[in-house]
């Protein structure tokens, strides 16, 4: 190459850089959701375009790309879908005047009413979860709807892919949907699936064109349900270590729900949207509502095309209408200024507000980015707690003596904003009190967390923590 053909191919590549920079940049400032984010992005991306351009298109978006123009391309399913649902809407909770209105926000949040008629159960960690999980799969008579985040091709992974191939064979419809982000399965593993008949689809299958670059958005929900009659959802995935056979997390802390009642159809309903997504197809099902308990029950189910920042005001709400405690159990802590504000407010009102987050460790830099957060809501008087006994990661949320929230969604940037989520809010006094016990018995196995930041190792003051909390957008 000659030097006049190689200065051209160089001025070709700066002029494309400084284009993709100045193109990133008007992007960030048009949708960065607070100032500091969209300084920080301009900053970056003017300061090292070469690093910071790549790192914009994968995890610079606050929306999933293409996303809001697909579901308007598919609103005709989608409102057939609504209208399959809308004879069988479950009875709402006739006054919630009583409640002081504290659920108003979370139906708002859901599009969808808290019903009543629902038993709902804690499932305390792996073993005791998917027994009653395979339990349900083996007596399914019509459908099993199956989804994760991860399903790992390990022992466990495979007994689980078992049973539903059973099913399948059987004559039952097993439908299968998986994040291929969370999910390395081998092709061996889903062609056994599909050979057996159970139909498996790949979240991110046949939207990839509207998103190739966003491996930043995943999908992060847990949900099975059985002829929509009982669900679970929570915080396990598929695979050894969620039942406690992971040779370095173990024991692992993790909670589900069982749920039975009117509240299941809300909770096939966000499968059934994450499968026309997925597929394209809308999968028949049975719609009809059943109560079976006294709880009051509703499915909310964040995700990055809300128009809402959902998963944020989740928390929001849940801190802000806590009149005597809020207790949240969450795998990671990397708050947004809305939650961190909330959060040091409840404190500073008397409210009992403890946050349990786990001591050990499975990501490094939201570990990190945590202790960048702990001395700031322990000023205004939270109490941070630490589990000690294995890894804990669990979602678990407890409002007063009556409400309580299990589901996927940890407190942190990554749940609030970029990943599908879903949790169970669950209005009952039994319920609440059960879910008390349970995480009583975890906060005695959680020291509280005393220790400032500077006196942690000088690794971790002046690197780890702050850089991580820079990062804390996209964690």
């Amino acid at each position: 190459m000659t030097g006049a053909a190689a200065n051209a191919l160089e001025f070709a590549f700066f002029v494309a850089l400084w284009g993709s920079a100045v193109a990133c940049m008007r992007s960030a400032i048009a949708t960065g959701r607070t100032p500091q984010g969209t300084v920080g992005w301009v900053v970056f991306l003017f300061a090292a375009p070469y690093v910071a351009v790549p790192a914009f298109l994968v995890f610079g978006h606050r929306r999933y790309p293409g996303y809001v123009r697909a579901r308007r391309a598919l609103r005709a399913e989608i409102i057939a879908l609504h209208g399959l649902v809308a004879p069988y809407k479950p009875a709402r909770v006739a006054d919630l005047a009583a409640d002081g209105g504290r659920v108003r926000c979370f139906e708002a949040l859901a599009g969808g009413p808290l019903a009543a008629g629902n038993a709902v159960s804690l499932l305390v960690d792996g073993e005791a979860a998917f027994a009653a999980v395979f339990a349900a799969i083996d007596g399914a008579q019509d459908y099993v709807l199956a989804q994760f985040y991860t399903i790992e091709d390990d022992a466990f992974g495979r007994a689980f892919a078992a049973r539903l191939m059973a099913k399948a064979r059987a004559g039952v419809r097993v439908h299968l949907l998986y994040d291929a982000l969370g999910s390395r399965l081998p092709r061996r593993f889903l062609d056994d699936l599909a050979d057996a008949g159970v139909a498996v689809r790949n979240f991110h299958a046949i939207r990839r064109s509207r998103g190739r670059l966003q491996v930043n958005f995943r999908n992060h929900r847990k949900i099975v349900v059985v002829d929509g009659r009982i669900g679970f959802t929570g915080g396990m995935n598929v695979g050894e270590a969620y039942i406690g056979r992971d040779p370095v997390l173990t024991p692992w802390r993790d909670t589900m729900v069982c749920l039975e009642g009117s509240a299941v159809q809300q909770l096939q309903f966000i499968f059934a949207e994450d499968w026309l997504w997925s597929s394209g197809e809308t999968p028949a099902l049975d719609w009809s509502s059943r109560p079976a308990g006294s709880a009051a029950a509703l499915v909310l189910a964040p995700g990055p095309a809300d128009y809402q920042e959902t998963g944020s005001l989740y928390f929001v709400n849940a801190i802000g209408v806590a009149q005597r405690r809020i207790w949240i159990a969450s795998a990671y802590f990397v708050p947004d200024i809305d939650v961190l504000a909330a959060l040091k407010v409840a404190a500073l009102r008397g409210v009992d507000v403890r946050l349990l987050v786990p001591e050990a460790r499975d990501h490094w830099a939201v570990w990190l980015a945590a202790f960048a957060y702990f001395d700031e809501v322990r000023a205004a008087g939270v109490k941070v707690c630490r589990y000690d006994v294995g890894f804990m990661h669990q979602k678990v949320l407890l409002i007063d003596d009556d409400i309580a929230s299990v589901g996927s969604v940890n407190l942190d940037n990554r749940s609030c904003r970029l990943n599908f989520e879903v949790t169970l809010i669950v209005s009952d006094a039994a319920f609440a009190a059960e879910v008390s016990r349970m995480l009583t018995e975890d906060f005695s196995r959680a020291p509280p967390y005393t220790t400032s930041l500077a006196r942690q190792p000088r690794w971790l003051v002046r690197i780890g923590a702050p850089l991580a909390r820079l990062m804390a957008p996209m964690l």
